[in-house]
């Protein structure tokens, strides 16, 4: 491995530290007893330099320690995603990925080069893994990560230097943690200095606290490293005040399907003696609660034997903790994982079409019959693979030479039924197109709609699954243009999904049936109306099916000469993208 070469930042001047030289007619002189005086090589200047290293905590999820820190922009790849990070605040993203999914196993992945910053706030350049490593191996071997993370100065800190004649030498302000560390590296063992108090100092808990002298300095720098020698995720006393504080109710319960109503109307609440009950005014069952700490904390519940409370009987994952919600989840024996999610307002309503839409998703294999990527069409890019979504949560996408493998959920959010999936993009980075939140537009056990609007004025993506593998990629449906009218001519049809520009208007064709007649008619009818139009299929290679209902409303939005994107015995597929930069519309039939 190439010597890694530090670039060391040991000048004051650059980071602007303010050096003031206080030689004066009247020399001040300093009293070595004097406590508010400090040497360079006390207890106190020692836990200042801890303090003010840099902490390489912060960053763990990304590099796994804390001997070093990563320096911003870095680019990743979580649970198979690709994230840039440009600084702190963009961790969030990763803890974001990796909690969509608590099923799964997180993995993580540096693209190198990366630089790294050490806790004297040296910086190095990391090749690859193996080099990090091995500086990680290093650090931990000399004694690992020494810095004091508890807490935070509030700058600017003015300090009084003095020399061993015990004169007043001059003054330094320093405006952050790396002034403050190279000032303090930089005095002598003759040096002495002092602060000038008063000072804030800002803890874990983001309370400020206001030191007046220097026991008070170093007693609290000692209290927080003593008491913050946990790396525990979850803070039991906070966690015990939240939960034992007010009522919980249960808004999610999912153990293969999704069991929410089994406890709609129940309060839950937990007391300080471990102690905990539901009640829903007319039956009250009583039970126990334990939290077990570490780095992977437990809530243990225990409501009894009597269904459906038993289901709660578990050591159960924390996975998110706070005043408002608390989310748990419990890998079963099978492998398979059940949620939990208490919070402070009941559920506004069940589970919907949650059960039926995940019966239908686990039921046989699927097939990519239209990815629509805000008007590109990308279907052929996964027409090879035939999907499978197993009631664990995972999935698989397996083609002649590829697998891919992934993670599924469905959940409802403010009224709106998602499918969220997550593929590995390692095995074919094409899957980053199909991971994302995806709105059901419908589903049925022939076919699954999807959509994604994208925010802030952004286009429109659209994803339909199938249970017979896609006959063409890009225009013309893969067929033939006698193919497409036999197959039209065959049965009846419903519309599955109508998308005017991305607002989905499908339920205004609910319970009509199409019959598409040989001749070129067309008889949209619900048994109460009829609607009269004319149809045709023209090209040769790209397919157009056109579409004339004259004035008939609803069916005059249909009006047009349709792309034809894919077809199948069963289905098929449309588009029609308006001239002048209009918008998109999509239409799909499906056999009855």
């Amino acid at each position: 491995m190439e010597k890694l070469t530090k670039l060391f930042l040991f000048t004051l001047l650059i980071f602007g530290v303010t050096f003031t030289s206080c030689q004066k007619e009247e020399e001040i002189f300093i009293d070595e007893t004097n406590e508010e005086t400090i040497t360079a090589n006390s207890v106190l200047a020692n836990l200042l330099i801890r303090t003010s290293q840099n902490s390489g905590s912060i960053d763990d999820i990304i590099d796994g320690n804390s001997c070093v820190s990563v320096k911003f922009p870095v680019t990743v790849i979580a649970n198979g995603q690709e994230v840039i990070l440009t600084d702190e605040d963009d961790l969030d993203i990763v803890e974001a990925i990796f909690n969509q999914f608590p099923n799964d196993i997180d993995t993580l992945e540096i693209v190198f080069p990366i630089t790294v910053i050490l806790d004297d706030y040296t910086e190095v350049v990391v090749n690859s893994q193996a080099e990090l490593d091995a500086l990680i191996a290093a650090c931990e071997s000399s004694g690992g990560d020494d810095s004091i993370s508890c807490l935070d100065f509030e700058y600017p800190i003015t300090f009084f230097i003095f020399d061993n004649n015990q004169q007043q030498t001059g003054t330094v302000t320093v405006n952050n943690d790396l002034e403050l560390y190279l000032f303090l590296n930089g005095l002598g063992d003759d040096d002495y200095f002092s602060i000038d108090y008063p000072i804030n100092v800002i803890l874990d808990d983001n309370s400020v606290v206001t030191v007046t002298n220097n026991a008070q300095l170093q007693q609290l720098i000692d209290d927080c490293e003593n008491n913050s020698g946990s790396n525990d995720p979850i803070d039991p006393v906070v966690f015990e005040q939240n939960l034992t504080n007010g009522v919980w109710y249960i808004t999610y319960f999912f153990d293969d399907f999704d069991e929410t109503d089994n406890y709609n109307g129940y309060e839950f609440s937990f007391a300080t003696d471990n102690t905990a009950q539901a009640t829903n005014g007319t039956n009250t069952v009583p039970g126990t609660w334990m939290f077990e700490g570490g780095s992977t904390p437990d809530l243990v519940l225990f409501f009894g034997t009597n269904s459906p409370f038993d289901e709660l009987d578990d050591d159960w994952d924390i996975i998110e903790a706070t005043n408002d919600i608390i989310r748990l989840r419990d890998e079963s024996g099978d492998g398979s994982i059940d949620y939990l999610t208490f919070e402070r307002t009941p559920p506004t309503g069940g589970g919907g079409n949650t059960n039926a839409l995940i019966t239908e998703l686990t039921t046989g294999v699927w097939y990519v019959n239209l990815l629509d990527d805000d008007g590109n069409i990308e279907t052929c890019d996964y027409v090879d693979y035939v999907f499978t979504y197993n009631l664990n949560g995972t999935a698989t996408a397996i083609s002649s030479s590829t697998t891919v493998n992934g993670f599924w959920s469905v959940e409802v959010d403010d009224g709106v039924l998602n499918l969220i999936l997550n593929f590995d993009i390692t095995a074919d980075p094409n899957f980053d197109d199909i991971n994302d939140d995806w709105d059901v537009s419908s589903f049925n056990s022939n076919l699954i709609s999807l959509l994604d609007v994208s925010g802030g004025g952004g286009g429109t993506d659209i994803l339909e699954f199938g249970r017979s593998p896609a006959t063409g990629c890009g225009g013309g449906g893969g067929g033939t243009a006698q193919a497409l009218i036999d197959t039209l001519e065959d049965g009846q049809w419903f519309v599955a999904q109508y998308l005017d520009d991305g607002i989905d208007e499908t339920i205004d064709y609910n319970g009509y049936t199409l019959t598409f007649n040989t001749g070129g008619t067309v008889v949209a009818t619900n048994g109460t109306n009829t609607f009269n139009g004319t149809w045709a299929v023209t090209g040769t290679t790209n397919l157009d099916l056109v579409l004339d209902f004259g004035t008939q409303f609803p069916f005059d939005e249909f009006n047009d000469d349709w792309d034809v994107l894919n077809f199948t015995s069963t289905l098929v597929e449309l588009e029609d993208v308006s001239g002048g930069g209009g918008g998109t519309d999509n239409l799909t039939f499906q056999k009855l």
